[in-house]
């Protein structure tokens, strides 16, 4: 009996030297890993803390506080949309163009694509037929 305890104690003893071998080695590799790269480790802890943050609820402070904040942001989103839509609408108007202009453009540029295609296809149509013909 004491062979068989010998034997377990053995085995039990190294298979708890690798765990501490394999634990080591990985801390090791986890260091050197973030020592040459500690941007990466930045990065993922910022993403990690983030994913963390979403995942809480948010408190009645964090909403008070937030608030005022989040309505400057919205208010000038607006206020920019608006100037850039009226500063555009404003100089396409004295560039003489206009959403009915545009869209007859874009109809002759198609239809002269299209005719440029017909063209293309009946000369190939016709090389292909006198080729046949030799």
């Amino acid at each position: 009996m004491t062979d068989q305890d010998t034997t377990t104690t053995e085995d039990e003893v190294g298979t708890r030297q690798r765990a501490i071998e394999a634990y080591e080695s990985a801390r090791d590799r986890a260091a050197d890993t973030l020592g040459e790269v500690p941007l990466l480790a930045l990065a993922g802890g910022i993403a990690a803390g983030a994913l963390i943050a979403a995942l809480l609820p948010r408190t009645d402070a964090e909403t008070r506080a937030i608030r005022p904040t989040a309505r400057r942001v919205k208010d000038s989103a607006r206020a920019a949309l608006s100037a850039a839509k009226d500063t555009g609408t404003q100089r396409l108007d004295e560039l003489g163009l206009s959403r009915e202009k545009g869209e007859q453009t874009i109809r002759n540029l198609l239809d002269s694509v299209t005719e440029a295609a017909k063209a293309s296809a009946n000369a190939a149509l016709d090389a292909t037929r006198k080729s046949d013909k030799s």
